[in-house]
């Protein structure tokens, strides 16, 4: 029987998108009030905080992640290529803005090591190519954007034209000024994916692609502190093979490392893993995270200046970090048009990494977030702040975790910890002159623990699902031996080719009933099948469309043991034989064989059914390839009076065979083709014997 389908209504698509067009376009004080509340979601939640509840578990949290943020700030600034001072201006705006804009509670934006290592090599490279020394050591040269204005300083200042800049401006100035034109781009992207509502985009960033991304971009950061931990001088590496290079130029440089900067990164290393180590075991008997790298940093800014290791030693260290606000500047927009496309893997990750720790975080507290809204956060997080000499942010897992930890309630901690960087940079910022870069680049190698841990989950995720760890694999390695941006390329394209090739080369099989039920399965997995006779019920488990239709007929030949256009063939090749000897007056055949026996070997042996059901239940879509497909099988199989049925076909599948012609011009034969279960057709082919 089949079932009568619903009337659809039909809809004018012109009214609807005119409706929704005077809806967007119209204007009242009612909708401009829901649209900056809408905008600014502080103006939401804010007038119903509850101080006495909130308040503490806020502040706790708040300064926190404050006194973590100071350190790894001044860290994240060796991967940017930028000076401190930059990356605390970073962290402070990040807090300020997605405390007006985001939608969720408990995420941490900031700086973020995999943000700050895609910028620093997009800095690097522009800084190459305007002719500027990668040594970071060399004399930072002074013009307009430089910090300090020493007028004793002896270094050259650059009188540069490159990209439109026609003013002087010293290598320092330059760096931030590349790393402000990208981020300007980057929240620019952001801004209007949210406005066409692009979000859909990171659907396409899978979990294995993250987790490889992020995996292989730890390696290069990684690669990339080394020199600082043992205090060799070599040329940082740029394009791809980057993590190679720098390797060699490393194992080639050994015999130069600095003692003192060996034994300091050893000895923070050893305390940082111990003191991780030992909150992850306590962290149940633990009120608040303990502060290790803040500690560390005191301890050895105090050993550095007391025992003038960088005079003695010639151990690097930070240097000056100035206090207070430089002014305002426009990003300048000819080097927007330079980095311009590397901006939109930035503004994606960016994107990405926000949306699913929000995402997270608003399942396990049980509120909703705004995905749309998140986006145009992150994009003013990065367009705003680029004005104020700052680069790009995202939120940061780490972060995040400690702030869920430590009792944060609302976006108010973010507040809070944007003071504690507030009061570093207008009073404490100097107090880090004499920080060893060796102590930095630690505190960036042991926040990179979570990352680089996920090596010693593959033998799990291999036995969860091969395809998901090639993948991980592949965008890993990718990520860390040719550079971040293509390895994120390399695996979304893999990804996605992983999927075609699962739906051209899908499970086919042959069913079998389970003997006293009207069910069906799969002869080759399942025991004590009985098979029906006359009928082959053949099952394709994926869209039938262009790119898998040899493959859907191959199998179905191969499983049936039946191609029908061979066996045509054959029947015709024998009928012409058969026609010339009778002409001739000869009563037997080529073969030798009476009339009557070749009669009876044109009816093939192999033919052992006279019905096929195709089992449909997994074919989500047809294309037109694949209705002309199943038609050809169709007239194919009638040619050798096999019957074809169709069975467990959604609608979209049974609306694609009727525009397609499959049951004819009237649909008169519909209720003899298709059936709602396989049982159903079986039944069918057995009255009709």
């Amino acid at each position: 029987f089949l079932m009568e389908r619903k009337t659809r209504v039909k809809i004018n698509r012109k009214e609807v998108v005119l409706a929704k067009l005077r809806k967007s376009c119209s204007c009242s004080p009612k909708k401009l009030k829901n649209f900056v509340m809408d905008f600014l979601p502080v103006l939401q939640w804010l007038p119903k905080y509850q101080c006495k509840e909130y308040i503490w578990g806020d502040i706790m949290s708040g300064l926190v992640i404050g006194i973590i943020l100071v350190p790894q700030a001044i860290a994240y600034s060796l991967l940017a290529g930028l000076k401190p001072i930059y990356s605390l201006y970073t962290s402070f705006f990040a807090n300020i803005i997605y405390f007006l804009m985001g939608t969720s509670r408990h995420v941490s934006v900031g700086i973020f090591s995999l943000i700050s290592l895609m910028v620093g090599q997009v800095v690097d490279r522009e800084l190459l190519l305007a002719g500027f020394d990668l040594n970071d050591d060399a004399p930072p040269a002074l013009g307009d954007g430089s910090l300090q204005n020493d007028s004793q300083s002896n270094t050259t200042a650059f009188n540069l034209t490159i990209a439109g800049m026609n003013a002087e401006c010293g290598k320092e100035c330059y760096a931030i000024g590349i790393a402000t034109a990208l981020t300007f781009v980057a929240g620019v992207y952001q801004v209007l994916m949210g406005i066409f509502r692009l979000g859909f985009v990171s659907m396409y960033l899978s979990e294995s692609v993250l987790d490889g991304f992020a995996t292989g971009a730890s390696l290069t950061i990684l690669t990339a502190q080394v020199k600082y931990l043992i205090g060799i001088k070599i040329p940082r590496s740029q394009g791809h093979g980057m993590l190679v290079i720098t390797w060699i130029n490393i194992l080639r440089n050994i015999s130069q490392a600095n003692l003192c900067d060996v034994i300091t990164s050893a000895i923070c290393i050893v305390v940082l893993v111990t003191a991780k180590e030992l909150g992850d075991r306590y962290k149940h008997k633990l009120k608040f995270p303990l502060p290790t790298e803040l500690v560390v940093i005191v301890v050895a800014t105090l050993v550095s200046h007391y025992g003038k290791l960088n005079e003695v030693y010639a151990s690097s260290v930070s240097g000056a970090i100035p206090t207070g606000f430089i002014p305002p500047k426009v990003p300048h927009f000819n080097l927007m048009l330079r980095v311009a496309v590397d901006a939109l893997p930035l503004a994606i990750v960016s994107f990405v990494f926000t949306v699913s720790l929000s995402e997270m975080c608003a399942k396990k507290y049980a509120y909703t977030i705004r995905a749309n809204q998140e986006m145009f956060a992150v994009g003013f997080c990065n367009i705003i702040p680029s004005f104020f000499h700052s680069f790009a942010t995202s939120a940061a897992l780490a972060k995040t975790l400690v702030k869920t930890s430590t009792g944060c309630q609302t976006q108010v901690s973010g507040v809070i910890s944007a003071m504690v960087v507030l009061l570093v940079l207008l009073f404490l910022a100097p107090l880090f002159y004499s920080l060893q870069k060796c102590v930095l680049a630690c505190i960036i190698i042991v926040s990179l623990r979570g990352a680089l841990r996920k090596f010693r989950d593959v033998p799990a995720r291999y036995h969860v699902n091969k395809v998901d760890t090639l993948v991980w694999v592949v965008t890993m390695t990718a990520s860390a031996l040719i550079s971040t941006e293509i390895g994120l390329l390399v695996g979304i394209v893999f990804s996605m080719l992983c999927i075609i090739v699962r739906t051209q080369r899908p499970r086919t099989a042959l069913l079998g009933q389970i003997q006293d039920t009207s069910f069906y399965e799969d002869d080759l997995e399942y025991e004590n099948l009985s098979s029906v006779p006359k009928v082959k019920i053949f099952r394709f488990e994926a869209p039938l469309y262009y790119a898998n239709r040899n493959y859907f007929l191959k199998s179905l030949y191969r499983l049936t043991n039946l191609d029908p256009n061979l066996e045509a063939a054959r029947r015709k090749k024998y009928e012409k034989k058969e026609k010339q000897h009778l002409k001739k007056g000869d009563h037997t055949t080529a073969n030798g064989l009476g009339i009557r026996e070749t009669t009876l070997q044109l009816v093939p042996k192999q033919i052992d059914f006279q019905v096929l059901v195709v089992d449909c239940s997994s074919i989500s879509f047809l294309d037109t390839t694949g209705v002309n497909t199943l038609k050809e099988i169709l007239k194919d199989y009638k040619d050798l009076n096999i019957s074809v049925l169709l069975a467990c076909c959604n609608p979209s599948v049974i609306d694609s065979l009727k525009r397609g012609g499959y049951f004819g011009k009237d649909f008169g034969s519909m209720q003899e083709m298709l059936f709602y279960s396989i049982h159903n057709a079986v039944q069918f082919a057995k009255d009709q014997k």
